[in-house]
C-alpha cells in the first residue's frame, strides 16, 4: 500500500471512495507522485477524476468540503483547509505559439493513458489507485525515477516551449540527466511566446529548489537554449586567470559557485532568490572586460560592467524593482567583501558599504560562493567574511542600511522651518555618520547646530 501522510490520508480517501460510489475514478497524479517516491514527502496532492462531469464531481464534493472552482477552463477544485486539488481530465489543442497557445476542453471520457499523455515528463506521468492500491504508469516514470532520467512523454511534448525550462529545474532539483532524445527535441524548440513571468518563475525554481543547479544550466546549453540568454551564452569560453581559476572559463566557474550557493541556502525564499541571482550574475561582466595584461588574464572593473549586464537580464525577466534593486548592488560589489579585508578598512567603510549593497550578509553569501566556486582552490574557509561579518555586527548593520541618527524633527527641535534645505542638512549629517563622526543622536544634533551655525 502507498502510504499518504497522515493528515491527507483521511480526507483523499473520503474524496475518491465518494467519488468510485457515484461511477467515477479518482487517481492520485502528478508530482505528488514523484516527490513522494522520489523520499522527498509531498505537501500538495493531486486527484484527477475520470469518468464524471463537472456538475456531478462538485456535487460529491460538496458533501463533505467546502471548496473553490478555479480556473474553469482547466476542471480544477481546490478543498479548503487542505492541500489538495481535484481536477478533471482535460484535452489540448495546439492553436497558436507559445505557452499559451492552446485551446483546452474538459474531456471526463478520457483514457488515463490519454490523460498521462499530456504532462510534460514521464516522472511526472504516473498515476496511482488510492482504492486499489494499483500503480498506473504508461510511460515507465518509475522506471525513469530509478534511473535518475528525465524523458519527455511523447510527441506533444514539443507544443510547449515552457517545458524546456521546466526540465532544467526539474534536472537541478531531482539531480537527474536528460534522456538525449529528449535534448534533441528541446533544440527544435525556442521561448516563442513565453511570458517573462513564466520565465521567471522557471528560474526561480531552479534557484530555490535546485540541490544542483549546475546540472540544469548544462542543459539549458546543450539544448541550445543560453542563446536565448546572452549574458549566460557569453560566459561560454571566456578565458580566466588559472593561477586564480583552475576550474576553467567563466561559463564554468559560475556553474561551481552556484552549487555552492545551493549547498548553503536560508531556506528563506527572498533571501535565497535574491543571492540566487546575484551568484548567477556576478560576473557577467567578464566577457566584454577580459583582456591580457602582462600576459595574465584580467577583467578590470567587470563588476561595474556586470551591473549593466545583469540589469538587462533581470529587465527581461522580471518588472519586481524591489527584487532587481536588491540583486544589482550585490553583483556590482561583490569583490568588496575581499578588497575591505585586504586593505583592514576601518568602520567608515563597512557603514558605507552596509549603506550601498543593503545587507551585508547577503553581500557575504555571494562573496563566499565565489570563492568557493574554484575547485581544486576552493575552501570552506572565507576569513574576509567571516571578519566582514564580525565588524557589521559590531556595527549593527550586518542586515540593514544604517539608521540615520538625524532626523528632521531634530532639525525642527533646533527651530528650523521645514523646507527643501533639510535634505542637504539631514544628508551631510549622515556623511559625517558614515565617517564615524557622529555616533550617537545627541552628538547628531551638535553637529547639526553647527551646520546650522556656519549657515547663518
Amino acid at each position: 500500500m502507498f502510504n499518504l501522510p497522515t493528515e491527507l490520508e483521511a480526507p483523499c480517501r473520503e474524496i475518491v471512495s465518494k467519488v468510485h460510489r457515484i461511477g467515477g475514478r479518482g487517481l492520485l497524479v502528478g508530482g505528488c507522485l514523484r516527490d513522494m517516491l522520489l523520499g522527498h514527502g509531498a505537501t500538495d496532492i493531486d486527484i484527477e477524476v475520470f469518468g464524471l462531469t463537472k456538475d456531478a464531481l462538485q456535487r460529491v464534493l460538496c458533501q463533505s468540503f467546502d471548496i473553490d472552482w478555479v480556473g474553469h477552463a482547466f476542471g480544477v477544485f481546490k478543498i479548503r483547509r487542505h492541500p489538495i486539488d481535484v481536477s478533471l481530465p482535460r484535452r489540448e489543442v495546439k492553436s497558436g505559439a507559445g505557452h499559451k497557445g492552446f485551446d483546452v476542453e474538459i474531456a471526463p471520457n478520457l483514457s488515463v493513458r490519454e490523460a498521462a499523455g499530456r504532462r510534460d515528463f514521464t516522472i511526472n506521468a504516473i498515476a496511482y489507485d488510492f482504492l486499489k492500491d494499483q500503480w498506473i504508469d504508461p510511460f515507465d516514470g518509475r522506471r525513469d525515477l530509478r534511473y535518475r532520467v528525465l524523458r519527455h512523454t511523447g510527441r506533444q511534448f514539443s507544443d510547449d516551449p515552457l517545458r524546456v525550462l521546466r526540465g532544467m529545474q526539474f534536472l537541478a532539483r531531482f539531480e537527474l540527466s536528460a534522456d538525449p532524445e529528449t535534448v534533441r527535441i528541446c533544440r527544435r524548440m525556442s521561448p516563442e511566446g513565453l511570458t517573462h513571468e513564466r520565465i521567471f518563475e522557471e528560474w526561480r525554481k531552479l534557484l530555490l529548489s535546485g540541490k544542483r543547479p549546475s546540472i540544469g544550466l548544462t542543459f539549458l546549453r546543450s539544448t541550445g537554449w543560453t542563446q536565448y540568454f546572452p549574458e549566460l551564452e557569453s560566459l561560454i569560453d571566456c578565458p580566466q586567470d588559472p593561477k586564480w581559476h583552475p576550474e576553467g572559463d567563466v561559463w564554468t566557474h559560475t556553474l561551481h559557485c552556484l552549487d555552492a550557493f545551493a549547498r548553503e541556502k536560508l531556506n528563506d525564499s527572498w533571501e535565497d532568490l535574491v543571492v540566487g541571482f546575484a551568484v548567477l550574475c556576478h560576473d557577467f561582466g567578464k566577457p566584454s572586460t577580459t583582456t591580457r595584461i602582462d600576459g595574465r588574464i584580467r577583467s578590470p572593473r567587470h563588476d561595474v560592467e556586470g551591473e549593466q549586464l545583469a540589469a538587462r537580464f533581470l529587465d527581461r525577466m522580471t518588472a519586481h524593482r524591489d527584487f532587481i534593486d536588491s540583486v544589482l548592488p550585490l553583483v556590482l560589489a561583490h569583490l568588496r567583501p575581499l578588497d575591505l579585508f585586504k586593505s583592514k578598512a576601518g568602520d567608515a567603510a563597512v557603514r558605507r558599504l552596509a549603506r550601498s549593497v543593503g545587507r551585508i550578509d547577503r553581500l557575504v553569501r555571494v562573496a563566499r560562493a565565489d570563492m568557493q566556486g574554484r575547485p581544486p582552490k576552493s575552501g570552506h574557509s572565507f576569513p574576509a567574511g567571516d571578519w566582514l561579518l564580525e565588524r557589521a555586527k559590531a556595527l549593527e548593520v550586518e542586515d540593514s542600511v544604517p539608521a540615520p541618527l538625524v532626523m528632521g524633527r531634530h532639525l525642527i527641535e533646533l527651530g528650523e522651518i521645514p523646507g527643501p534645505q533639510f535634505k542637504g542638512l539631514l544628508d551631510r549629517c549622515y556623511e559625517a555618520q558614515m565617517d564615524g563622526r557622529i555616533e550617537t543622536a545627541d552628538e547628531g544634533v551638535v553637529f547639526a547646530r553647527e551646520l546650522l551655525d556656519e549657515g547663518e
